[in-house]
């Protein structure tokens, strides 16, 4: 277990990874939809329906099979050829970092445990390795891997067990609401993550 750092809030970080580290780029994507006389954001709509999302990011299936499930529900909109296309255009959506918000999560790992915590595909280890950030956490509980998902309060107790500290002890960074609440529920701090500045501020705790 870590030991308390001065007079801060938090003895650990609990961070996302996407909307918060990682950012995808969904202009190719856009383009296809453009061309194939659909709606922006038809695509995401049928991808992220639960009954589809779900066994990914519980690691049951591969982003492939995930590809392979979206053609096949949005084929009847479009031809089949098209339909493929658009579901390998999500998945192999191009991605960076936000330099900033690393930043700020190193600075923040040379006071207290960082740990990833996600929704995440099985090739999120390899993804984060292809953005130099392998070595940016203490260690990453992705729901891929553990089998359980945000918001359930199963993975937000093993990635604070994971720190060695209590949940209360523990700042819990999200962009997505129902996520933060969560989090809140079992006494962390919550933070819900709309730009860098919102992080670098509930940081600075850490180095007064």
């Amino acid at each position: 277990m870590s030991d308390p750092v001065g007079g801060a809030p938090f003895d650990a970080v609990l961070c996302d990874v996407d909307n918060v580290i990682r950012y995808y780029d969904n202009s190719p994507l856009t383009a296809l939809e453009r061309a194939a006389g659909l709606a922006e954001g038809t695509t995401m709509k049928v991808a992220f329906a639960p009954e589809r999302v779900e066994p990914l990011i519980l690691g049951r299936i591969t982003a492939h099979e995930w590809a392979e499930s979206i053609a096949q529900a949005l084929t009847g909109q479009v031809p089949g050829a098209t339909a493929d296309a658009l579901g390998r255009a999500l998945v192999d959506s191009p991605f960076h970092a936000d330099e900033r918000v690393v930043a700020a999560l190193r600075r923040a790992r040379t006071r207290v445990p960082l740990i990833l915590v996600t929704n995440a595909f099985l090739r999120l280890e390899a993804d984060l390795a292809s953005l130099g950030l392998a070595d940016l956490a203490d260690d990453v509980v992705s729901s891929a891997r553990v089998g359980l998902a945000k918001p359930d309060p199963r993975i937000y107790e093993l990635a604070a067990k994971r720190a060695g500290v209590p949940a209360d002890r523990c700042l819990f960074v999200d962009d997505t609401a129902e996520n933060v609440e969560a989090a809140a529920a079992l006494g962390m701090r919550p933070l819900h993550f709309r730009e860098p500045v919102d992080l670098e501020r509930a940081l600075e705790p850490l180095f007064i």
